[in-house]
């Protein structure tokens, strides 16, 4: 057992007996010897070499249990040991004195009854306090009329000056056993007591909040390190003291004196703000204290971009770079070019284009150049959602606002975007009722969760999106006008994949080698006849009808090229991909559509080869064709040039 017990004997006897039972239990308890102020020092010394329980009899003990601050057991004297003294002192005189402390007259009186029926004789019994009384107490007796007397060495010490007859009690083995026992359990106690105290004390100690305890007259009794720093104030200097004298503007009195508890308030001490929480300690039905704790305002907002970036982790993030957006007609790089300064100012932006042309592209790119891009990137659609459950989503709840609402409630889209910024695609199909929370949040900066009466503030960049004409949803009455305005600052259209046929063949290409790859089916790139299909169509599902279209292809064509046939079987099912006149005049290319489709080939070779540094084979690669195949269609621009 972790622990240290002392065993103080008041005498040679007792010490030698301890010594005997500490070895028979074999216990790791040391023994000294001291009566009275000796027996004291010997206490001292212990308590200072970290004792944490002494063992000690009559009064030594009680010296010592008068002069130390940790536990002392008593070494209680046992019923045989009363009777087998008065058997002995009954040879000398029936009237018999026990001169003794507390425990020693205690025992007595456990057995008088047995004893007076055993002995025919008259016994009396005084307690002492303190070795000055022992001679008095004597006196008294023996004017009392008892001619022999019991007692431990201190009694016979005087007895023996005075010329009187006594019978020395002593203890035995069961009884300093059973003390060593006690002393034991009580040490078990002891340290577990020690342990949960440590442990509160680290607890307390290395919190993140400060922590400020006070008794029920108002005295520090907790201080810790982070009260510490932020008052200015030692913890020696603190404790035990008034908490008004030491802390600056707090409350904490009267919550002593109200009971009730303040949580959430606003306090400045010195020039730290802080947001603390009083409050009352009450014990059967008492304020027998109170308790504060608090964090510093700054060390909550880094906390909560630490949050924040834990949550960027977790999926709220922007994927897409201007560069990764595919194209380089004149079209896409104009657009481009402008979404690129808007992602230098935080105003909010309108992205309008055709379903399929990469507006959230736009907007995570948009995110990602500007300085909000460390921060979260939170998307999501509002058609996707009826308007109760998106209502919920964007702006979050308490626990219990509804039917059904999560325990413990729920963070909002907004709050998740503090920082960032939030992406609602498809704002169109808004309702009426949201549209107006939403330009309350768009005007004040802040949101109010559902069932709760708490203002957030919130520092977010809104970026919408639609396909719609949404001025003409201003006209028949379905979208607000205000909101309209609000959300339009920045106004940035995408160009359909009609209006930018150029890109097709890098688009294309592009998504021929990652569906390839992703499917893990190695295709022989696509003929010429195929691309100038691919060219003629209009793609009213733009970009992510292409890709959809092109992964259909890959899959069909069983890692051959992809031609004609499996161009048809890709399309069927897809409106107006090619009408009865163009299959009757094999494709029906003009000459217009052919130079369209030579210059996208040509343009799309050239750009390539340049970025290989002219490197063939790696070219061909990237171009999903064979070398021969590049050789031969190299050959093809060049006879072009010639021709021109």
């Amino acid at each position: 057992m972790i622990g240290k017990i002392v065993f103080v004997a008041s005498d040679e006897k007792l010490a030698f007996m301890a010594n005997e039972v500490v070895n028979e239990l074999n216990e790791n308890i040391e023994v000294f010897q001291g009566s009275f102020s000796e027996g004291l020092k010997c206490a001292r010394k212990a308590v200072k070499d970290g004792a944490n329980i002494i063992i000690s009899r009559g009064g030594t003990g009680n010296l010592i249990r008068r002069n130390v601050d940790i536990p002392v057991v008593n070494i209680e004297f046992g019923s045989y040991d009363v009777i087998n003294s008065i058997s002995k002192a009954v040879e000398i005189s029936n009237v018999i004195g026990i001169v003794g402390f507390d425990d020693l007259a205690q025992t007595y009186i456990k057995v008088s009854a047995i004893l007076e029926k055993t002995f025919s004789a008259r016994i009396s019994t005084t307690t002492i306090r303190s070795e000055r009384e022992i001679e008095q107490r004597i006196n008294y007796l023996y004017l009392s009329g008892c001619r022999v007397f019991i007692g431990g060495h201190a009694v016979m010490e005087v007895l023996e000056k005075k010329g009187l007859e006594g019978v020395l009690i002593e203890t035995g083995k069961e009884a300093i056993a059973e003390a060593i026992n006690l002393a034991k359990g009580l040490m078990e106690v002891q340290l577990s007591e020690m342990e949960k105290a440590e442990i509160l004390k680290s607890i307390i100690d290395f919190a993140y909040d400060g922590i400020l305890g006070i008794n029920k007259n108002g005295l520090i009794t907790v201080f810790n390190p982070v009260v510490q720093k932020i008052t200015g104030v030692l913890y020696e200097n603190a404790i035990n003291r008034s908490v008004d004298s030491v802390v600056e503007n707090t409350r904490m009195n009267q919550v002593l004196k109200t009971g009730v508890a303040e949580l959430g308030e606003l306090q400045q001490i010195g020039n730290t703000s802080i947001l603390t929480n009083r409050v009352p300690i009450v014990v059967e039905g008492e304020v027998v204290g109170a308790v504060a704790t608090f964090q510093e305002i700054e060390k909550i907002q880094k906390m909560e971009t630490q949050i924040r970036k834990k949550l960027l982790e977790k999926g709220h993030v922007a994927k897409t770079n201007f560069d990764e957006i595919k194209g380089k007609s004149r079209e896409i790089m104009l657009t481009k070019e402008k979404a690129r300064l808007y992602a230098k100012v935080d105003s909010t932006v309108l992205i309008l284009g055709e379903t399929g042309t990469g507006k959230e592209l736009f907007a995570q790119s948009i995110h990602n150049a500007s300085i909000r891009r460390d921060k979260p990137f939170v998307a999501v659609n509002c058609a996707a959602l009826p308007e109760n459950l998106l209502e919920s989503e964007l702006f979050g709840y308490v626990e219990g606002a509804f039917t059904g609402a999560r325990k413990g409630g729920k963070t909002g889209l907004f709050e998740l975007a503090h920082g960032g910024t939030i992406f609602l695609d498809e704002i169109s199909e808004m309702a009426p009722s949201l549209q107006a929370r939403f330009l309350r949040v768009l005007q004040e900066k802040e949101v109010v969760k559902l069932g709760d009466d708490k203002v957030i503030p919130i520092n977010v960049r809104v970026i919408a999106a639609t396909n719609r004409d949404l001025y003409k949803y201003v006209e028949k009455g379905k979208f607000r006008e205000d909101l309209f305005y609000r959300l339009c600052v920045l106004r940035l259209d995408i160009p359909p994949l009609r209006n930018r046929k150029e890109d097709l063949y890098e688009l294309v290409y592009f998504f021929l080698s990652e569906k390839s790859s992703v499917l893990n089916i190695k295709t022989n790139g696509i003929s010429p006849e195929s691309m100038a299909k691919i060219v003629l169509y209009d793609w009213p599902g733009n970009v992510r009808q292409l890709e959809n279209f092109i992964e259909r292809c890959v899959v069909l064509s069983g890692n051959k090229e992809i031609n004609i046939d499996v161009i048809d079987e890709a399309s069927v099912g897809t409106p107006v991909f090619m009408t009865d006149e163009e299959k009757n005049q094999d494709l029906g290319l003009s000459p217009e559509n052919r130079g369209v489709l030579k210059n996208i080939e040509s343009e799309m070779i050239k750009n390539v080869l340049e970025e290989t540094g002219g490197n063939k084979t790696l070219a061909a690669e990237r171009l999903g064709i064979s070398v021969t195949t590049l050789w031969r269609r190299l050959k093809n621009i060049e006879e072009i040039k010639e021709n021109i």
